[in-house]
């Protein structure tokens, strides 16, 4: 928002200025021109005033064109900004981006804008002359009779080069084809009295050109009868009007007959009346007050009581009796260096010479006025306009970024109550969902405990309820094992599964249907009734990873035929596997040590072997006296005959026989029943011991695993 307020305030600066500089515009379309142009140069023209007033106001309407386009862009990347909606309107952008285009075309209307000064009147009654007297040189054609047979303009050119051009045409033709195409005598055929022929004139041989001023000539309106079409085509935009008359006559009808329409089309025209060839009255210098007072009066009467341009007072300032051809003459004898007043000049000159140029200056004056006030008084009136619609839409943006900003703060305030309140019950609530999932790890752990440790007592009916070729080689025993494993851990999965995922699933979707409940009161409207699609519906399996292959990867099997009533077989019975295999080697020690020991020892042998043996620990002390056992067992082997003489002497020697028989018999049966199902029994037996042993070492970490699992 701060952004928009800032593009608002730059926006009603540049407002500011623009209205100023209508202001000024305004007033040079107001000011006075007599006596009222503060200018430090005393020969400053007149028709400067209109210059300058036209750079001020394009200068103006550039800067105005410049910040309706700046205001333009703004209002659209508003309406474009969705954050920013209803600050401005559609309706909007399109009444600025018109506001752009009708600027446009008033800035280029205004760059081709020139003063313009229409020149009427009758045949032979001397236009042409006074345009050329004015231009200080002989630029359209003149003569006696009729010459003039079309629509002439005159104005300035920045080069050297004086060129003209016809009607439809850009072609440049040479300024001196201006006899052919415009005099009646030798115009071309294919232009009427409709035409305009562009003449252009270079601006550094006539300073009046230089000012953006255009004089047009035209024929004589007692020539044709299509006044109306010369008037909607090149009057509607003239700021002044000369009416050439003949001061050896009067006005006639016809003359005052086109003026009447001029008038109705415009309000109130500026017009001024030329008596030209006014040196004929030196020719009777008894009548020349009479007749002037004469022309004066028709002249006045014709102004203010028949077109009301004027009233009494300014219709005189209106009126001037000149001799344009006298001017005309004496100003190219001064530009050729020689007098102004030489050759044959009627009495008088000099008094004429002073009123034609009193009739340039206020004609200047007249026609940068009414230039100034026909040329950009509508423009000005249209800019302020154009200005004071802009600013109203930027005051109503303003105004809705100025309710959106408030209304925006309002929300912010809200919204940051709400997070502060969401922020503490997502404390409160995290607190409550670690401690319940907390509780269910927990119970988790302890059902996989329970479940697993119940699996390890039954391991012996999984591994009974294996079955595969069995063969003792070691490749088929290989693959044997390998197989048995992968049944074991598939089939306690599939146990544990099938007593833990239920009841571990049903708890843990209670568990967060429990949870979403309670966040389900913290979250937007619009999100809670979308809040069990954005929790993922998907099952969750506990994965039991036994990894029985590795956990069992170094059972070593033993299906060897071990009589059950063998040495061997009860050692182990008795000390157990590992302790009756340690015993056997020592006996197996003792026997080939009691063979190779001499019989005589020294008396210090004893001592050395007492010193040897102090540092004995308990599992060796026992490990001694399991030796010693075997020791005895050992010594008395020799006297075993004697003892079996003495029992042969007691019992009988039927009786061995038939104990020796029977102990022969059963080696025997248990050799023959010693088969390959007898072979694999043995094996699964080992296994179910073995396994057993080492499955409930990962009881406590399969259990931790399938809680971390269910925490996640």
């Amino acid at each position: 928002m701060c952004s928009h307020d800032k593009a608002i305030t730059v926006n009603r600066v540049v407002m500011i200025e623009v209205r100023e500089g209508m202001s000024e515009v305004t007033r040079f379309v107001d000011i006075g021109l007599p006596g009222k142009m503060s200018l430090d140069q005393g020969d400053f023209s007149p028709l400067k005033h209109f210059v300058l007033a036209k750079k001020r106001i394009s200068d103006i309407f550039e800067q105005l064109l410049s910040y309706v386009q700046e205001t333009s862009e703004f209002v659209e990347d508003t309406c474009k900004n969705g954050a920013l909606e209803q600050i401005s309107s559609r309706d909007q952008l399109e009444e600025i981006q018109a506001y752009t285009s009708k600027l446009g075309i008033i800035k280029e209307v205004l760059a081709r804008r020139h003063m313009k000064v229409a020149f009427f009147g009758r045949t032979s009654n001397g236009k042409s002359t006074v345009i050329n007297a004015m231009l200080r040189d002989r630029v359209l054609p003149s003569g006696i009779g009729h010459t003039t047979n079309c629509f002439l303009s005159v104005e300035g050119t920045d080069g050297d080069k004086a060129y003209l051009k016809t009607e439809g045409s850009e072609e440049e033709q040479s300024i001196k084809t201006v006899n052919q195409l415009a005099h009646a005598l030798h115009m071309d055929e294919s232009l009427d009295a409709g035409c305009l022929v562009r003449v252009f004139w270079p601006k550094t041989k006539c300073a009046l050109l230089r000012d953006d001023l255009v004089l047009v000539d035209s024929p004589g309106t007692d020539v044709t009868t299509q006044l109306d079409s010369w008037i909607d085509k090149f009057c509607l935009d003239a700021d002044v009007f000369v009416l050439v008359a003949n001061s050896e006559s009067t006005l006639m009808n016809t003359e005052k007959h086109f003026f009447h329409k001029v008038n109705e089309r415009l309000s109130k025209p500026n017009i001024f009346i030329l008596n030209n060839r006014w040196d004929a009255s030196a020719n009777e210098p008894e009548y020349m007050e009479d007749v002037r007072k004469q022309h004066t009066d028709r002249c006045v009467n014709f102004l203010v009581e028949e077109l009301k341009v004027v009233d009494h007072e300014q219709a005189p300032n209106r009126i001037f009796f000149v001799s344009a051809k006298e001017v005309l003459n004496s100003r190219m004898q001064r530009a050729q260096g020689m007098p102004e007043s030489g050759g044959a000049l009627a009495e008088g000159f000099q008094e004429r010479l002073k009123e034609f140029q009193c009739f340039e200056r206020r004609f200047e004056e007249c026609i940068s006025q009414s230039a100034v006030k026909t040329k950009f008084e509508q423009h000005t009136i249209r800019a302020r306009q154009i200005t004071a619609n802009v600013k109203a839409v930027m005051d109503a943006i303003n105004i809705n970024a100025a309710e959106k900003r408030v209304a925006s703060m309002e929300d912010r305030e809200y919204l940051v109550d709400r997070l502060d309140f969401v922020r503490n019950q997502l404390n409160l609530l995290i607190g409550e969902i670690k401690k319940r999932i907390k509780a269910i790890t927990e119970e988790v752990e302890q059902k996989v405990s329970i479940a697993m440790a119940d699996e390890i007592c039954r391991l012996s009916v999984i591994v009974e309820e294996f079955h595969s070729d069995f063969h003792p080689s070691p490749h088929v025993l290989k693959m044997y094992k390998t197989e048995l494993l992968s049944h074991i851990e598939e089939g306690m999965g599939k146990n544990l599964a099938f007593r833990c995922s239920d009841a571990v699933m049903a708890s843990m979707q209670n568990s967060q249907k429990d949870m979403i409940d309670l966040l389900q009161p913290l979250l937007p409207p619009a999100v809670q009734s979308q809040i069990h699609m954005l929790v993922p519906s998907r099952k969750f399996d506990l994965s039991y990873d036994l990894n029985c292959a590795t956990l069992c990867s170094d059972f070593q099997e033993d299906i060897q035929f071990h009589f059950s009533l063998g040495w061997t077989t009860l050692v182990t019975r008795y000390l157990g596997p590992t302790n009756a295999q340690r015993a056997l080697m020592l006996v197996d020690k003792n026997l080939h040590t009691q063979v190779a020991r001499p019989l005589a020892t020294t008396p210090s042998t004893p001592a050395l072997v007492q010193q040897q043996e102090a540092p004995l620990n308990q599992e060796e002390l026992m490990l001694t006296m399991v030796n010693n056992l075997a020791s005895v067992t050992s010594r008395t082997s020799m006297s075993v005959l004697v003892v079996g003489g003495v029992v042969w002497r007691a019992i009988g020697w039927r009786l061995i026989a038939m104990s020796m028989s029977l102990y022969g018999l059963l080696y025997l049966y248990e050799k023959l029943t010693w088969t390959t199902k007898a072979k694999e029994r043995s094996l699964k037996r080992q296994f179910v011991d073995y396994a057993t042993e080492k499955l409930q070492l990962i009881v406590s970490f399969t259990s931790a695993n399938c809680s971390h699992q269910v925490q996640q």
